[in-house]
């Protein structure tokens, strides 16, 4: 069975939209994935997207503020096709190591280009390398901004090499599961096709952060997945 994205009546978004009744069953009904992307976009973003296309496939892109300063009409691209984006910094600081007023820059600034280029601000934000601790988990509730992590990383940034990125991915893959990418390494962008071929063939439906909550909102500073999960 091809596996089924959620259309826009059915539950992707683009920017953190509310979720609706119609999303809330989707993944008790269906056996969802997330595909996440960081640190584009990138000029591989673009054939990424035309792949996700083809499948009828969503995903969620964690998007850095000076990236989508200079490719503003990629990132509306990404929205409207049906993905969701999140802030990932500006230019990708360890927040751990900077002061308050440093992580609030750097975490506002790309809320505020990311709002000014496609209309609405993200709900959610990945923090670089997963670093964050009650710090950060405060002053990211203070900005409304959940905390998006993963349960799984293919690590494909230090692989650069397309097997086993696509090896690495089936590996992770699970129902619910959240698996972290990156669209500025062009053999994971090379591997995707292969991926979403043979999961589809698993019954696996690609969806963005939003369907796979099913309805449920997170908190501010909120993690998710919860680590351990």
């Amino acid at each position: 069975m091809a596996a089924r994205a959620v259309t826009a009546s059915g539950g992707s978004s683009g920017a953190g939209a509310k979720p609706t009744a119609t999303k809330k069953a989707y993944c008790a009904r269906y056996k969802c994935i997330a595909l996440t992307f960081d640190d584009g976009p990138w000029p591989y973003t673009p054939e990424l997207l035309d792949t996700l296309k083809k499948h009828k496939a969503k995903a969620t892109f964690f998007l850095l503020g000076r990236k989508v300063a200079v490719r503003p009409e990629l990132t509306q691209r990404i929205v409207d096709e049906g993905h969701d984006i999140g802030n990932h910094t500006w230019d990708h600081a360890d927040l751990t190591t900077l002061s308050d007023q440093e992580v609030l820059n750097e975490v506002t600034s790309t809320s505020d280009i990311i709002s000014q280029t496609v209309g609405k601000a993200p709900t959610m934000m990945r923090p670089p390398n997963g670093a964050t601790n009650d710090r950060i988990g405060q002053l990211m509730a203070e900005l409304g901004l959940s905390q998006i992590l993963w349960t799984g990383s293919t690590l494909d940034w230090q692989a650069r090499d397309v097997d086993v990125i696509r090896k690495r991915t089936l590996a992770l893959a699970k129902r619910n599961g959240v698996i972290l990418l990156h669209d500025i390494v062009p053999e994971t962008v090379k591997a995707i096709p292969a991926v979403l071929t043979k999961l589809e063939k698993e019954d696996y439906h690609f969806v963005t952060i939003t369907t796979l909550l099913q309805g449920r909102e997170l908190r501010g500073g909120e993690i998710y997945p919860p680590r351990g999960k």
